[in-house]
């Protein structure tokens, strides 16, 4: 195991609801260590570019248009095994099937609207940080 980054996002949904400072001391709490961090608003171009990968699926649209929706908290985590760890803390995509306690268990509303995004692999976290934080 070697300490690793992922990039995480806080949704809108979960950003106009108020609970990004919830999520953030559960992300503190569960030992990441949080190397960068900023709210912005997601044009529907980065959104696009964002989702490329979506790009042929039918819920592409939605996703843009959600991701463009309103503020999210970009960061970039560090910690032992960064990847994995947040995405165990997140939880399932869908937070009915989520396990109690995790981030979309607690904050998420369905599918589509599930209040965080982590990077799935090491090549999309760094895909992911430099499109967010080119300065870094």
């Amino acid at each position: 195991m070697s300490i690793e980054r992922t990039y995480a996002m806080i949704k809108p949904d979960a950003v106009i609801a108020k609970n990004d400072g919830k999520i953030i001391d559960i992300i503190e709490h569960s030992g990441f260590e949080i190397i960068a961090m900023k709210k912005i608003r997601f044009s529907p171009e980065l959104a696009e570019s964002f989702y490329a990968v979506h790009k042929a699926k039918p819920f592409f649209g939605e996703l843009v248009e959600f991701l463009s929706s309103g503020p999210v908290i970009a960061m970039i985590l560090e910690k032992e095994s960064a990847i994995q760890a947040w995405r165990d803390l997140m939880g399932a995509t869908d937070p009915e099937k989520a396990e109690e306690g995790t981030i979309r268990k607690l904050f998420g509303t369905n599918v589509g609207i599930n209040a965080v995004h982590g990077s799935d692999a090491t090549e999309t976290a760094q895909e992911e940080c430099s499109l967010i934080f080119p300065e870094l």
